[in-house]
């Protein structure tokens, strides 16, 4: 029998456990940046950018203008931003369209799409586990 302190190896046959995927990426030693969970989260890097995700899945196709009209406290530096970083991602297609002034659209590919549910799913824990109260926080 090992001490106490000394972790087990899990059992071969048990069941994975949700948040727990059977796969080696799931159990590298330290953060990796092909690890899915962190290829998600720079996906979604920064204030602002799940709120323009959110705005993208209501609808097709924007103008910059309806997103900065969407999210009137959102900079433009933010915006433009924000935008060319989830463009870098795949989760949004920039369109220009030639003509005078010559126009730029923006909707989401369908790996952005497929963000809907994460979305909801970070809501959803967000829902159940409120932010603490300041009183509640624990200071080192």
């Amino acid at each position: 029998m090992a001490h106490r302190t000394v972790r087990q190896a899990p059992p071969a046959t048990r069941e994975p456990r949700p948040g727990l995927p059977d796969d080696p990426r799931a159990r590298v030693p330290a953060p990796s940046p092909d690890c899915p969970v962190e290829v998600t989260l720079a996906a979604l890097r920064g204030r602002w950018t799940t709120l323009l995700v959110r705005e993208l899945l209501a609808g097709d196709v924007y103008a910059y203008s309806e997103l900065a009209a969407a999210l009137p406290q959102l900079s433009d530096k933010v915006l433009a931003e924000r935008l060319a970083q989830l463009t870098a991602a795949g989760v949004v297609r920039r369109t220009r369209t030639p003509g005078w002034p010559p126009t730029v659209t923006y909707e989401l590919t369908s790996h952005g799409r497929d963000l809907g549910p994460v979305l909801q799913a970070l809501w959803d824990w967000g829902a159940q586990h409120p932010a603490p109260r300041e009183e509640e926080t624990v200071t080192p």
